[in-house]
């Protein structure tokens, strides 16, 4: 099934329990007030430690380690952006097996989730954007759409319900395998680091890198959703966040990526700076990539802001 056909059943046929706003939403306190689940404390103790790590990575200063955190954040950064986002959230273009697999490596070792949670949270996001139901709705708060939301897995399926719309990923044992064993992943990789460089080397890849590189996709859900310009009749509050769109290796040109979701280009314009767009754009070039996704001229028209 595509997930263009996966996302019409589910406007259709909504799979959380059909209640009244009030019964189904009443506002709870993220840390207090409510029940935790295990995988509440797995994804809080994980943010603890790699911001812990990056507090202390001052006093373990190396000028070496800048460029493990320089690598950790490049290579993660891009993992999340080009592959949990554009090719496994969006289908945006297609690359051979081998290379999905690897892209969806690297994005893993971002120490944000594996990619059948991060992708089907996102789906939902597009699906439910601003309404009662979006998984990390601004409305909800700042720090509830920057952060907070992680934290809540059941708050999460009482908006959506289950993960039932990344069947797509769930028939394939790579994803599979990776949701089970994340945990070993990233152990894998804290021991690597120490290996190759001690404490210096995890403080400052784990923690600086893997820090920055957590708030930095935050702010799109956040930020992007309150602050910034607006090139496009979108029914929503996305916005083009022009100086973060380096950091975020273009990901900030969000009011862009809403109205055109399928895009494999959120840089829709020749100065708007989209690392991601680059790195698919090459692998088109040398044949890696296809079916890559544009929007048309018609489409363009049509979603245009009339100034």
């Amino acid at each position: 099934m595509s997930v263009t056909s996966t996302v019409e059943n589910h406007r259709k046929n909504p799979s959380a329990s059909e209640k009244t706003p009030e019964e189904k939403r009443k506002r709870r306190w993220v840390f207090w007030e409510r029940k935790w689940r295990r995988l509440d404390y797995f994804k809080l103790t994980a943010s603890l430690i790699v911001h812990s790590l990056a507090l202390m990575a001052p006093f373990y200063f190396k000028w070496s380690a800048l460029w493990v955190t320089f690598l950790f954040y490049t290579i993660g950064g891009l993992g999340i952006t080009v592959s949990y986002h554009r090719n496994l959230a969006h289908r945006s273009f297609k690359v051979p097996k081998w290379l999905e697999y690897l892209l969806a490596y690297c994005a893993l070792l971002a120490i944000q989730g594996d990619p059948i949670d991060w992708v089907s949270t996102h789906r939902y996001h597009h699906q439910f954007t601003d309404s009662e139901r979006d998984p990390h709705s601004p409305k909800e708060g700042f720090w509830f759409s920057h952060l907070l939301w992680i934290y809540d897995s059941a708050y999460l399926v009482s908006k959506c319900g289950r993960r039932t719309n990344v069947e797509d990923l769930k028939k394939q044992w790579f994803y599979r395998f990776l949701q089970k064993t994340v945990f070993f992943h990233i152990l894998g990789l804290g021991l690597f680091l120490f290996y190759l460089g001690g404490m210096p080397f995890v403080t400052w890849g784990m923690g600086v890198g893997a820090a920055l590189e957590v708030h930095v996709t935050c702010l799109i859900n956040s930020l992007c959703h309150i602050w910034g310009s607006r090139t496009w009749k979108t029914n929503d509050t996305s916005r083009n966040v022009w100086w973060l769109s380096v950091f975020s290796f273009g990901e900030s040109w969000h009011n862009n990526h809403h109205a055109f979701e399928s895009s494999a280009r959120q840089g829709l314009e020749w100065w708007q700076i989209d690392i991601s767009w680059y790195i698919v754009r090459f692998f088109q070039i040398i044949g890696l990539a296809y079916d890559v996704k544009l929007p048309t001229e018609s489409q363009r028209r049509r979603m245009a802001i009339v100034r």
